[in-house]
């Protein structure tokens, strides 16, 4: 939701406050039973001043999911571009599903469990962006496919096989714990592309291959 006119950086700064402080209550209670008294409770606003800031309890909740998916794509669509080997991308698109999920799990925690409670253009919104993100892997996978890295498989099968291995991160994973995304990613990435790879694929330099990428195009 756009700042309304004449409000300084301070109504902003609130407004995101209240995000997180939403977000966090959504990832424990659920967003069907969070009530908006409670979340102008945590965010010590009356009912009136909370909605000055968010509009309506459904605003919140699409704040939460761009929160996700604006980023995720952005990067998708950039890495889908570049002009390097579809399993490479496929890698580094690997640690960006995963930087952002280990950055905002309870955010994912809500993007995966109460998105449908999104009514009308909201929900049609977010559920086009989520088809982009399926299309961006699968493209990719075919890509493999067609380049002869990958053996053939079903593709949509392949991309959810993707998905889900990246997507349960959130159930388990902490910020502070010992597997960072990038380690994350070098494991998945190493079973599915065993998995997935032609007789005689050899995928023991792609490690390399990232670093090599990474000294020639930093973050």
């Amino acid at each position: 939701m756009p700042r309304p006119p004449g409000h300084g950086p301070g109504y902003e700064v609130k407004r995101q406050e209240i995000i997180d402080q939403a977000a966090a209550l959504f990832a424990k209670q659920g967003y069907a039973a969070t009530g908006i008294a409670e979340i102008g409770q945590v965010a010590g606003l009356a009912k009136g001043a909370l909605y000055y800031y968010i509009g309506s309890k459904e605003n919140l909740l699409v704040e939460i999911q761009d929160r996700v998916l604006r980023p995720l794509l952005t990067a998708a669509r950039r890495i889908a571009t570049l002009d390097e080997d579809p399993v490479l991308r496929l890698r580094l698109l690997s640690e960006t599903l995963l930087d952002i999920i280990l950055a905002r799990l309870d955010h994912i925690w809500v993007y995966e469990h109460d998105y449908r409670h999104l009514r009308g253009a909201n929900r049609a919104r977010l559920l086009r962006q989520r088809r982009e993100f399926e299309r961006i892997v699968l493209d990719l996978l075919t890509a493999a496919m067609d380049s002869g890295a990958f053996r053939r498989l079903d593709p949509r099968l392949a991309m959810l096989q993707f998905l889900n291995l990246h997507n349960h991160t959130y159930q388990w994973a902490r910020p502070d714990g010992p597997w960072d995304a990038a380690f994350l990613s070098r494991e998945y990435c190493a079973t599915l592309i065993s998995g997935f790879c032609s007789p005689g694929y050899d995928v023991a330099d792609l490690e390399e291959r990232v670093a090599a990428f990474r000294a020639r195009v930093p973050a």
